[in-house]
């Protein structure tokens, strides 16, 4: 008799909250993420640090820069693990050349947002974004606090039936 097979951990890996403080992101795009296997036993347990992360441009790939995966301590003893590693963005080419074309022409970074399980593959979602200023940050942390003070009203106004 044939067993079920496991279900793979669905779900968020880790969001880059910092990125949404720190940048306007206009455009999201969704890479694969070339890994080890270490790795991925790694992303299973949780242990990402991409807060410092970026994605660059180089001899016509993507490449994920500052992103840690810490290696477990089970990991294999004949693999060096590297946790700082680049690793590679798995995109179309047509995206890869729209991405470059805005980054040289329009002065884009590129920052990952969230990284995810699709199935029994890693993806990274990365954003197309520009730099915000110290009175865009103000300004939306105002609008943010602004919110919540609505939805505090809101619910004193309105008690659930």
């Amino acid at each position: 008799m044939n067993k079920p097979k496991a279900k793979v951990s669905g779900g968020t890996i880790a969001l880059n909250k910092r990125a949404r403080h720190e940048y306007h992101i206009d455009e999201r795009h969704e890479a694969g993420l070339a890994l080890q296997g270490w790795e991925v036993k790694a992303l299973r347990a949780g242990r990402l640090n991409f807060g410092d992360a970026y994605a660059l441009i180089k001899s016509g790939e993507l490449y994920l820069f500052g992103a840690s995966i810490t290696p477990l301590i089970s990991a294999s003893t004949h693999v060096v693990a590297d946790d700082r590693r680049t690793r590679k963005l798995l995109l179309h080419r047509e995206e890869i050349d729209k991405l470059i074309g805005e980054v040289e022409r329009k002065g884009y970074t590129l920052i990952p947002l969230a990284l995810y399980w699709k199935g029994r593959h890693v993806k990274i979602e990365i954003g197309l974004a520009r730099g915000k200023q110290e009175h865009d940050k103000r300004a939306s942390e105002k609008e943010r606090d602004w919110d919540r003070e609505k939805q505090r009203v809101m619910r004193a106004k309105n008690p659930p039936a």
